[in-house]
C-alpha cells in the first residue's frame, strides 16, 4: 500500500542521514504515482505497482548516495514556476528568492523596462521577472548543458525571454551603453578553495555556476566593470550575494558610482541580495 511505501521510505532515508526525509520521501512517491501530499493521505491504502515500487527503491538508493533530490526528480519549482533541471545546470534555491524580490520592488511601474539576467542557468530569476512584472528580459548563459535547461524552460513556461549563449565577461560589448534598466546576476561567488568542503549533494552541481576565484568576487568585479554602463540613469544592478560578501559588493558598487545601495535579508538572516541605482 501507497502508505507502507511512504514510510519504509521515510525510514530509509532517515537512516541514510538524509535530513528532510519525510519531505524527500513524500517528493519521491509523488514523482513516480502523482499523488501529491493530499492525495498520500487520501489514498494511502491504494496498491502500487511493482515498477512503481522498484523505481522508488531506485530514486532512493540514488539520492543515499548523495546525488542531488532535485536531479533525480528532473524538475523543482521555483517562486511557483516549474523548471526542468539536471546535471551540468545550478539548482534553484529559496534563497534566490530574495533577489526576486528586490527586481520585483524595483521594476514596479516601470512600463516596458528592458532587463538582463547574467549566468542565468535554469533561467529561475529571468521567468520568474517576467512572469511577475512588464520587464522586457534577456537572459545570457555560457554552459552548453546550462543552456539547454535555460530554452527548454522557457519555452515550457510560454515565455518571450530572449536566450543568449555567452560569456558574461565579454558579451557586454554586443549591448549598448545606456540600453538598460536592471541588471540581474546570481553570479559564481563561492571561494575556489572552499569548493571541496561543499556539502556532497553541492558538488554534483557544476562548478563553472560556483567558483567565484580566489576571494569569491570575481564575477562581481568583472560585471560591476563591464556592465555598469550599460544601464540607463537611474538603472539599477542586483546581485545575489555569498555569505559575507555585502561589503566587498557595495563598496564595488560605490567605486562604480552606484548610490542607494542596500541589502536584504534571507531567511536566515544573512545579507543575501543586493541592490544600487546607476545616477
Amino acid at each position: 500500500m501507497l502508505k507502507n511505501v511512504l514510510r519504509l521510505s521515510r525510514e530509509a532515508l532517515q537512516n541514510g542521514g538524509i535530513e528532510n526525509a519525510d519531505f524527500e520521501a513524500q517528493c519521491i512517491v509523488e514523482h513516480v504515482t502523482g499523488f501529491d501530499r493530499a492525495g498520500q493521505i487520501a489514498h494511502g491504502e491504494a496498491e502500487l505497482s511493482a515498477a512503481q515500487k522498484q523505481k522508488i527503491n531506485s530514486i532512493i538508493e540514488r539520492r543515499l548516495t548523495r546525488y542531488p533530490l532535485q536531479y533525480l526528480l528532473g524538475s523543482w519549482s521555483f517562486m511557483g514556476f516549474e523548471l526542468s533541471v539536471g546535471e551540468g545546470v545550478l539548482i534553484p534555491r529559496d534563497d534566490t528568492e530574495v533577489c526576486v524580490g528586490l527586481c520585483l520592488d524595483y521594476l514596479k511601474g516601470r512600463s516596458g523596462a528592458k532587463a538582463v539576467d547574467l549566468c542565468a542557468g535554469s533561467g529561475a530569476i529571468s521567468i520568474a521577472l517576467e512572469k511577475l512584472s512588464n520587464a522586457e528580459v534577456s537572459a545570457v548563459e555560457l554552459s552548453d548543458k546550462a543552456f539547454y535547461f535555460l530554452e527548454k524552460n522557457i519555452k515550457d513556461n510560454n515565455c518571450g525571454i530572449k536566450a543568449i549563449k555567452g560569456d558574461v565577461l565579454t558579451c557586454h560589448r554586443d549591448f549598448e551603453d545606456g540600453s538598460l534598466d536592471l541588471i540581474v546576476s546570481n553570479p559564481p561567488y563561492i571561494k575556489s578553495g572552499d569548493l571541496p568542503a561543499l556539502q556532497a549533494e553541492v558538488l554534483h552541481e557544476p562548478e563553472l555556476a560556483l567558483d567565484g576565484g580566489g576571494d569569491g568576487l570575481d564575477f562581481y568585479r568583472a560585471i560591476v566593470k563591464n556592465w555598469s554602463s550599460k544601464l540607463k540613469r537611474g538603472g539599477a544592478l542586483v546581485f545575489e550575494l555569498g555569505e559575507g560578501q555585502a561589503d566587498d559588493a557595495a563598496a564595488l558598487m560605490s567605486g562604480q558610482g552606484y548610490s542607494n545601495i542596500r541589502t536584504e535579508l534571507d531567511f536566515g538572516g544573512c545579507q543575501r541580495a543586493i541592490i544600487g541605482t546607476m545616477l
